[in-house]
């Protein structure tokens, strides 16, 4: 008997739900230090042929790039935070204040969701003897451990992520050609998002090729854009 609730526990810990927080976070810093890297090093090729040039502004992009893909998280899931708190605040006060109100509320949401009234209500008053405030923030405000903002795992996650894919692309420039490193950058960032695109799909259960197809042809617009630009603005270097 034990040895099944063990191996029920461990079903219900491998949800691809449960990944959701750290992999959004994780693939778009990923997706976006490939992308903006890549973009950057191949408008600074289309623009001037000196590797120095190209080096030192993939470089800095990438540095840049982190940096602000981290703190961007931060910002932006803590004010989410601050949020949820603020409504788990209002939520325990209005519980003091008016607890037969919130009661009948939450007894209303089990009601909405198929039970009858009668067991709608004797639910409720279960969940509000042994845990009223949780309840209330589970089911009224759709708060859960699985979806709470946590603003230093989005951060850590988006910058290593970030400076990981931009690593890929600024290895291209230090190493490959410089005869035909627009396209070296193009292709082997094409294959890092292609990659990138498989692992965020397996991780997360959805479909492969959709997942590839997506990241690559919005990969293929940014850097096709960012090489326009650097044409349109070709420096000569003597």
């Amino acid at each position: 008997m034990l040895e099944k609730s063990e191996n029920l526990n461990d079903y219900l810990d491998n949800h691809y739900i449960h990944r959701s927080n750290w992999l959004r976070a994780a693939v778009l810093g990923a997706n976006d230090g490939i992308l903006s890297t890549a973009s950057i090093a191949i408008g600074v090729t289309a623009a001037s042929g000196m590797r120095e040039a190209i080096v030192l502004a993939t470089l800095a992009g990438l540095v840049a790039g982190a940096l602000s893909m981290a703190a961007g998280e931060y910002v932006s899931v803590s004010s989410q935070t601050d949020i949820e708190k603020a409504d788990i605040e209002r939520e325990r006060q209005e519980l003091s204040e008016m607890p037969e109100i919130e009661l009948q509320r939450l007894a209303e949401i089990y009601e909405k969701r198929g039970l009858t009234k009668e067991t709608a209500l004797q639910v409720a008053l279960e969940f509000t003897e042994h845990d009223a405030l949780g309840a209330h923030v589970r089911d009224e405000l759709g708060i859960t451990e699985i979806s709470q903002a946590k603003p230093m795992q989005a951060a850590l996650a988006s910058g290593a992520a970030f400076t990981i894919g931009g690593l890929l692309p600024f290895m291209v420039t230090l190493f490959l050609p410089l005869e035909s490193m627009e396209y070296s950058l193009y292709g082997s960032a094409l294959l890092f998002l292609a990659i990138l695109g498989t692992l965020a799909a397996r991780t997360g259960g959805s479909g492969i090729g959709k997942a590839i197809v997506r990241i690559t042809f919005w990969g293929t617009v940014a850097m096709g854009l960012t090489a326009l630009v650097g044409y349109l603005f070709h420096v000569n270097v003597n």
